[in-house]
């Protein structure tokens, strides 16, 4: 039998983006609240932390900077994180270490989420979501 690559599950991530890349590339994002893909804006009518983020990806993956900050403004962030992290992970891998969670991890996750949290309070306290 076979061993399995343990760069598998790591490829399989680096395709599924891509592939999320080309969707975001070709889909236009409809204007108005009434398009919104998020489950807590269909069921509940209130807007999430991430509201606008999806919009966001799209506009960013066919180069419309401003668009995409207007959607919100912490998907450059995002994607940088999401990008470092893919490329950290696949470096560990070519090194034949074991892939873990650097120290302090918890409360650079808990960070964000505080700073989503607060931008989130923002735009809904200003008016600012993208809908």
């Amino acid at each position: 039998m076979r061993k399995p690559s343990r760069f598998g599950p790591w490829g399989l991530a680096g395709l599924a983006a891509l592939g999320g890349f080309l969707v975001f590339h070709v889909w236009v994002p409809a204007p108005g609240k009434e398009s919104s893909v998020c489950l807590l804006r269909r069921l509940s009518g209130l807007p999430c932390p991430g509201c606008g983020m999806t919009r966001a990806f799209a506009h960013l993956a066919k180069g419309e900077w401003a668009a995409a900050a207007a959607s919100h403004l912490l998907v450059y962030a995002v994607a940088a994180e999401l990008a470092a992290a893919w490329l950290l992970w696949g470096a560990a891998l070519a090194r034949g270490r074991e892939v873990r969670m650097p120290p302090g991890f918890e409360r650079v996750v808990l960070g964000h989420l505080v700073v989503l949290a607060a931008f989130w309070l923002g735009r809904v306290a200003t008016g600012t979501l993208p809908w």
